[in-house]
C-alpha cells in the first residue's frame, strides 16, 4: 500500500476558537487516536490535499517533532457550503490490529458482452476491505473477461486470500446489460423472421 508522509504540530488548546485561527492560517485540525491516548494535531491544509482529493486508497505518515506515526484516515469534516476541509481523525495502524478500508475496484481484461454491443455498469466503485495493514491491498482486481450481455459480478465471487470483503455477497459490483441498440436490433431481427 502507498504512504505518503505528512508532517502535524501538537495543538496546545483545544476548542472552537482555537480551530478557527488554525483554519484562518492555512491549517486543518486533526486527531490522531487508536494508540495509548488521543493527539490533536494541527496540519497545514495544502500536506493533506494528496490524502484527501484521490480515489486511492492510502495509508499516511504523520511526522510529529520528529516522531513518526502510521495512520489511515478515518474521518472528514467539510464545510457545507464552501466545500473546505474542517476536521481531519486519523487512526493509528499497529501491525497486529485489522484495519477496516475503502479499497478501489479495479476492473481488469475485456468484456466479450461488451464487444458484442452490450452496456456495462459499474454499481460499486469501493469495497470495504478487512486485513492487517501489510496485507491491504491497494485496488480489489476485478476480471471482466468472462462477462456477457446478462453477466454480472458479485461481492461473493471475488476470490481473496489474505483479506476479507465486509460488503454484502449479494451486491453486485459490475454487470454488462443490453443497449438500446442492441434491444432495437434483436426487435428488428425477430420481426424479420415473421
Amino acid at each position: 500500500m502507498k504512504t505518503i508522509a505528512i508532517s502535524g504540530s501538537p495543538r496546545e488548546n483545544v476548542g472552537k476558537r482555537d480551530a478557527k485561527e488554525l483554519r484562518y492560517e492555512g491549517k486543518v485540525p486533526a486527531v490522531l487516536y487508536g494508540g495509548t491516548s488521543q493527539q490533536h494535531l494541527a496540519i497545514v491544509i495544502a500536506d493533506l490535499r494528496d490524502v484527501i482529493y484521490t480515489p486511492e486508497a492510502n495509508f499516511v505518515e504523520i511526522d510529529v517533532n520528529g516522531v513518526k506515526t502510521k495512520a489511515i484516515v478515518k474521518d472528514t469534516q467539510f464545510h457545507p457550503l464552501t466545500d473546505i476541509l474542517m476536521h481531519i481523525d486519523f487512526l493509528q495502524l499497529f501491525d497486529d490490529k485489522e484495519i477496516v478500508m475503502e479499497i478501489p475496484v479495479k476492473l481488469t481484461g475485456t468484456s466479450p458482452g461488451v464487444k458484442t454491443g452490450g452496456k456495462m455498469v459499474q454499481k460499486l466503485r469501493k469495497l470495504r476491505v478487512k486485513s492487517l495493514p501489510a496485507a491491504m491491498p491497494q485496488t480489489v482486481d476485478v476480471s471482466i473477461a468472462k462477462l456477457e450481455v446478462g453477466g454480472l459480478v458479485r461481492v461473493r465471487d471475488i476470490q481473496a486470500d489474505k483479506y476479507a470483503i465486509t460488503n454484502i455477497p449479494e451486491d453486485t459490483i459490475v454487470s454488462v446489460g443490453m443497449s438500446r441498440a442492441l434491444k432495437q436490433a434483436e426487435t428488428e431481427a425477430s420481426k424479420g423472421k415473421k
